[in-house]
């Protein structure tokens, strides 16, 4: 996201496991399960409309924050969210690789 851009709307809906933002009519989403309470991050999906705006890291925070609040660990199993995590030791005492 860019300093100019307008601040999307994020929603979670944790009866769907689902992280949801919605920017320029196009949502992204990060799909998630809950495995021996830990949050497992399934999916990170943007649309190509509007990638390449930090959209997705935004969900992987969002999702993150949410899991440290909850006092879960994290199996980063899709490929952006093991980048993310890897990206940022901020979140490393979360991360949990058993799948």
């Amino acid at each position: 996201m860019t300093a100019d851009s307008p601040t999307p709307d994020l929603h979670h809906d944790p009866d769907a496991h689902r992280f949801s933002l919605r920017l320029d009519g196009h949502e992204a989403e990060l799909l998630y399960s809950l495995r021996d309470g830990r949050m497992v991050i399934d999916h990170t999906g943007v649309p190509e409309a509007i990638g390449g705006r930090g959209i997705a890291a935004t969900l992987v925070k969002a999702a993150l924050d949410h899991a440290r609040r909850q006092g879960w660990h994290v199996v980063p199993a899709c490929s952006y969210s093991a980048a993310y995590v890897q990206r940022h030791p901020e979140y490393a005492d979360l991360v949990d690789a058993r799948s």
